[in-house]
């Protein structure tokens, strides 16, 4: 196949399809149009439906450039797609696959029940076969790759047959597809991935699955491809039900834990990519076979059961809880034979009364309590009273006893008489010591596994998706331009370049992001640290910004002889992401200060916006934190992270709706 994309057409014998790959059928006789009935004016009526504008915008041109077929509708998913074949009936339909809402698959046989004689030809990210088969027994025409050529789009809609443009040189192709680069790099990650992984529509249809997802459920990916992920993990209710809260109530990442099949449990985490005005996309499974983990978890569980029947069983030995005020709120056998009160006699009662009454008067049973409380256990030997007022000679041991979340339960105790089975007691406190080791050391495993799935999935999925639309922009735009320059209005030339424009620099600056964050997180990041004048800093980096966001308003208050030991670059970095903040999720005007606050010197930006949402400031400047789901979500991340690398820091005023960076002012400004 043709290293820039792939298509497949569809044949009908009787009671079968069939699939035949590129290239396209044989020479068809000139002025000839196969599969699809023109409209009166002798052109094509298209409908394009696919979520990315800009997109739309390079297909419709190089429809209205090839003069054989000419847009007469648009939409961005699966709904608009039947609405506009119900109304406009359509010679052929460009229909994306992945949208929100409904997905293409979804919509396709609607659109064919709508509008029969439409010609549907699918148009996808995602090369997997079986899904284009599945698409071509739904009644779609064809099927290609997003990697495909816009000859091979036009050609498609049009019927397979697509008059030469006498402008284009003899057999010119529109170059490399929207993503060739960028598709081969991505998959190679996602395929190499350890964890199994697949990239699903929003109704929960695999469009693709690595190799470790078909390994841990063990199935081949055509199977996989194009089926319910539910179906595939024996748990459809459950994923289905987390899908919708995803998709309809906004959630952004789920975990499940499938029933057991053969003796096999596995754990799915669901995330969600986002447009910038927070429509989900697609959504991404990240599947883990933790049959070891969950038995683990079971053996745990059942060793904690049978020592709690064996500490309720013991006869010879007085354990019981204390809360951590020191009143008994459990009591066992052993502690009624040993001390002769039974549970109703003395829970509730604090625990000095088993003390005589110097150590009782000294406050020996709080101290007991307190070093406990400090140290983690408390041992002594001494005299205590039982109910009929006698002493023994006994041996205390005192546990202090949290939760998982580090919350104060209270105390355990277990009293034993000095000259009887010494042994037995010392190995029941090495068993319930070594249980709440194992307990600790497995959830902090699950609390680091978990993390570590969640970044690395946000990761691939934010990247992936961030640099999909800019790097087809600009392939496509640039060649239309190159080759249609002069036939193009201005207002044509004027869209493209704007689009040319917009997306090198999302690109640029998305590389950038990574490429900073990388050195930070590595300490690698070389700074040049001097005692300088903020304002003179700052005076090249706003003239700058004002001409990059000529439709902003940025003011400037810059106080004189304002010093801090900063690097100028890294500061004019700071500022330029927080203007661009500001011009992204604010409204002017933007306002850039500096003065001194006591021994710092204090850089803030501040806009009229609505300001930062409350439940965003708490990550306000963690990584992949973004508002409305614009963006990668590094932005704020390396404004603290360069404050700091320079001894300040960032925080955000909620009061002010204002972003502001302080530095150790310098010696000389002092």
């Amino acid at each position: 196949m043709p290293e820039q994309g792939r298509r497949w057409r569809a044949w009908r014998q009787p009671g079968a399809w069939s699939l035949t790959g590129y290239p396209a059928p044989g020479p068809v006789a000139p002025g000839t149009t196969v599969g699809t009935t023109v409209g009166p004016t002798g052109t094509v009526r298209v409908v394009v439906v696919d979520d990315s504008a800009e997109l739309r915008t390079l297909v419709r041109t190089k429809l209205r450039l090839s003069g054989a077929a000419v847009v007469e509708g648009e939409g961005a998913n699966g709904a608009d797609a039947v609405a506009l074949a119900r109304r406009l009936q359509p010679d052929a339909m460009l229909l994306d696959v992945s949208m929100p809402g409904m997905d293409g698959l979804t919509a396709l046989p609607q659109v064919l029940a709508a509008s029969p004689g439409t010609r549907v030809v699918m148009f996808s990210g995602f090369d997997e076969e079986p899904l284009a088969l599945r698409a071509l027994e739904l009644g779609a025409a064809s099927y290609l790759t997003k990697t495909s050529s816009l000859d091979d789009v036009v050609g498609e809609l049009v019927g397979g047959v697509v008059t030469p443009d006498p402008h284009d040189e003899a057999g010119a192709d529109d170059g490399p597809g929207l993503l060739e680069d960028q598709v081969e790099r991505f998959q190679s990650v996602f395929e190499d991935a350890a964890i199994g992984m697949a990239t699903m529509t929003l109704q929960g249809r695999i469009v693709r699955a690595n190799e470790a997802l078909c390994r841990i459920l063990g199935r081949v990916g055509d199977e996989l491809l194009g089926s319910e992920y539910g179906a595939a993990v024996g748990d459809q209710p459950d994923v289905a039900e987390a899908i919708a809260a995803i998709v309809d109530k906004g959630a952004d990442v789920l975990t499940l834990e499938h029933p057991e099949v053969d003796d096999v449990h596995l754990r799915t985490t669901l995330s969600v990519v986002r447009d910038r005005s927070r429509r989900a996309l697609y959504l991404l499974a990240q599947c883990q076979d933790v049959t070891r983990q969950h038995e683990a978890e079971r053996g745990l569980r059942e060793s904690e059961r049978r020592f709690r029947l064996l500490v309720e069983a013991v006869r010879d030995y007085a354990i019981f809880m204390i809360d951590p005020e020191g009143r008994i709120i459990s009591w066992n056998l052993g502690a009624e034979r040993a001390k002769g009160w039974t549970a109703e006699e003395i829970i509730g009662q604090h625990f000095r009364v088993f003390y005589p009454a110097e150590q009782q008067a000294a406050g020996h049973p709080e101290y007991e309590l307190e070093v406990a409380l400090r140290d983690g256990v408390y041992q002594e030997e001494g005299w205590r009273i039982r109910k009929d007022g006698s002493r023994f000679w006994a041996h205390v041991t005192i546990s202090s006893v949290f939760e998982n979340d580090g919350r104060h339960l209270g105390f355990a105790k277990v009293t034993r008489d000095n000259t009887e089975r010494m042994q037995l007691l010392e190995q029941q406190g090495q068993y319930a010591d070594a249980l709440a080791e194992a307990n600790e050391r497995l959830e902090s495993a699950n609390t680091e596994l978990a993390a570590a799935a969640e970044e690395q999935a946000r990761f691939l999925a934010v990247t992936a998706h961030e640099l999909r639309s800019p790097v087809g922009v600009l392939s496509m735009s640039g060649r239309l331009l190159a080759e249609n320059w002069h036939r193009f209005d201005e207002g044509e030339r004027t869209e493209l370049l704007s689009g040319l424009q917009s997306s090198s620099a999302r690109l640029q600056r998305l590389l950038g992001d990574l490429l900073t964050t990388s050195r930070l997180q590595q300490a690698t990041l070389a700074l040049d640290l001097q005692d300088r004048d903020l304002a003179e800093v700052l005076k090249p980096v706003l003239q700058r910004l004002r001409v990059a966001h000529p439709e902003a308003v940025v003011e400037a208050e810059l106080g004189a002889g304002v010093r801090a030991v900063v690097d100028a670059d890294r500061l004019g970095q700071i500022v330029d992401n927080l203007v661009a903040n500001a011009v992204a999720y604010g409204s002017g005007p933007i306002r850039v200060t500096v003065r001194q606050v006591g021994d710092e010197a204090e850089v803030a930006v501040r806009d009229d916006g609505p300001g930062v949402t409350p439940v965003l400031r708490d990550r306000l400047f963690e990584r992949f934190a973004s508002q409305g789901g614009h963006g990668t979500g590094l932005g704020l991340h390396i404004v603290r992270e360069l404050a700091r690398a320079q001894h300040g820091d960032a925080t955000y005023s909620a009061e002010h709706n204002a972003f502001v960076v302080r530095f150790p002012r310098s010696a000389a400004a002092s």
